[in-house]
Formats: structure tokens, sequence, C-alpha cells
């Protein structure tokens, strides 16, 4: 297995991932992303986000989705890991850590001070896989959100 960063040709294989993903959330239908939005975000001159492959020949089969954010209160910059996901049937094989583990190898070597993200409170399984890796789970925090229409009507005001 390797893990390596994820290529335009690689476009295919992150949404079926991403699919999977959303059916493994069960939020399937709030799916709208196609491979044109995905070769915008990851792979424009611009690029909003990048990904990291599990791949072991030319199967691939999990995937970290991560962008930059900052923190004032280290003042440090950080990355927001927003998926990682495995295929279920490679799921204890190591790829979630490997992920992980280089995922944390980018933290070092661009000086960040942390990784962020979110976990279902019901996902038992990987709150206790980041629970194993060292992961604190905040359960004092609530996740919040301003969907496009929220947006667009605040913005109006």
């Amino acid at each position: 297995m390797e893990v390596r960063p994820a290529r335009p040709t690689d476009i295919p294989n992150i949404l079926s991932l991403i699919r999977q993903k959303a059916r493994f959330d069960g939020c399937l239908e709030s799916l709208r992303t196609k491979a044109t939005d995905i070769e915008a975000a990851f792979f424009s001159d611009t690029p909003k986000a990048k990904a990291l492959l599990a791949v072991k020949g030319d199967q691939v089969f999990g995937i970290a989705t991560y962008y930059d954010i900052y923190s004032t209160f280290i003042a440090k910059p950080g990355i927001w890991l927003d998926d990682l996901f495995v295929d279920q049937n490679r799921r204890k094989t190591g790829a979630g850590i490997a992920l992980m583990k280089r995922l944390c190898e980018i933290a070092v070597a661009t000086g960040c001070g942390r990784i962020d993200w979110i976990v279902a409170t019901d996902n038992r399984r990987g709150r206790d896989f980041y629970e194993s890796i060292g992961a604190t789970i905040f359960e004092t925090v609530r996740h919040s959100r301003l969907d496009e229409t929220a947006i667009h009507q605040l913005a109006r005001s």
C-alpha cells in the first residue's frame, strides 16, 4: 500500500470514494459534486483543497481530503481534515492510519500546530479509531453551519 497525493487522473476514484462516504454518512441525497467540481477544487491553478489517496497497484481505496487553516489562538497554521474514508472492504488494513500519518508528516513539514476535523457522535468505530491515534474528541462544542441559502440571505440583509 502507498499513500500519495491525488492526480487529475484520479478524479473518477475520488468521486467514487466521496460517494461511498456520503452513503456511509447517510447523506447520499445531499451529494452534488461532479468531476468538474473536483477538478476545479483540487487541480486548478488556485486549488481550494488537497487529497491523499491510499492505493495498491491500480486500486484506490482510501482518501483524505484537507485544506489549510490558521489558528489565532496558537498563532500557527493548521490542517482541516474534511473527509477521511477507507472502502469498507479495506478497513483494518492500516490504510486509515497510513493516511493520517502522511497528513501528520505534511503538518510537521509545513509548521502546523494542529489538525482538526469533525466525527459524528454516533460513529463509534470512527471515534475509537481517532482516539487510538491520539486525538482529543471535544464533546462540549457544537458544529455550526450557514448553508448557501442562509449565506445569501445574510449577505443581502
